[in-house]
């Protein structure tokens, strides 16, 4: 405090221009600037009074590094044209084989990537079609345990039919089917033969 102090009164009756800028050891930053001045106007000053730049440098440095993203950002843009095919006029017999190499290697990993996607989705494909499989199996069983049940009975007449639809008015858990001896698909001696519409529930 008394320091700033110090520089206030130097601004106050001395009419001079102070900038003060204390940074302590644990990283605190503390300003004083005369009223009537900025602290930019205090550096131009400065580098007035002693003659010296103190921007050229970095301005140096900042001017060279965007130099270098310039070229590397040109050079990118060069390769991406010469792998389309465009822009090749210049380049000779060595850098021509180069940029052939690149793009055969290029083009082999996209050929065992695009492979490698086949042959997950086939594999994704082939586990869909074996549950569906699979399920239609278990309802191929369970439909012919059903055919073997006492509990459902099997007509081939009509009179027959009658009969077992009589019978099933007695017995709740009783039912009974029309089978079309006409029907290409039909084979005595079980259900394995039946279609979807070789059995109708009465």
């Amino acid at each position: 405090n008394g320091i700033f102090k110090k520089a206030q009164e130097l601004a106050v009756l001395c009419d001079a221009k102070v900038s003060l800028i204390m940074i302590s050891n644990t990283n605190k930053f503390h300003e004083y600037t005369s009223p009537t001045i900025t602290t930019k106007k205090i550096y131009d000053l400065y580098q007035k009074a002693l003659g010296i730049d103190l921007w050229s440098s970095h301005y140096e440095r900042m001017q060279e590094n965007m130099k270098t993203l310039k070229d590397i950002n040109n050079k990118l843009r060069r390769d991406i044209r010469q792998r389309m095919g465009e822009d090749l006029d210049n380049l000779s017999y060595d850098e021509l084989h180069h940029l052939e190499q690149k793009m055969d290697a290029a083009v082999t990993i996209i050929r065992e990537r695009k492979y490698h996607k086949i042959e997950t989705q086939t594999g994704t494909y082939t586990k869909k079609v074996r549950s569906s499989e699979e399920m239609n199996r278990n309802l191929l069983l369970d439909f012919e345990a059903k055919c073997e049940d006492p509990q459902y009975g099997l007509v081939e007449n009509e009179g027959d039919y009658d009969s077992a639809i009589a019978f099933a008015n007695g017995a709740s858990n009783l039912y009974a089917f029309r089978l079309h001896t006409g029907h290409p698909n039909l084979h005595h001696g079980g259900c394995g033969g039946f279609g979807s519409h070789d059995l109708r529930l009465a």
